[in-house]
């Protein structure tokens, strides 16, 4: 029987959570989301989504997510 993975990451996980995460966080940037380094990003990413980040930066989310729940 094989082992159902539970999704660490969805649309609704916050950007900070994912930033806690070294190797999530090289994901993200590789995605080159603007906003990782100006002066807003610390409180935006604890405020905002995956989810409402992609849709604002035009980025593939499940291309993202999938990404993001491959890392162990």
């Amino acid at each position: 029987m094989d082992k159902v993975t539970e999704k660490k990451y969805s649309e609704n996980t916050k950007l900070s959570e994912v930033l806690k995460s070294p190797e999530a966080s090289k994901i993200i940037a590789k995605y080159k989301l603007p906003c990782l380094g100006c002066a807003m990003a610390a409180y935006e990413a604890e405020v905002l989504t995956l989810g409402q980040v992609s849709k604002f930066y035009g980025i593939d989310i499940n291309s993202l997510l999938k990404e993001l729940n491959e890392i162990s």
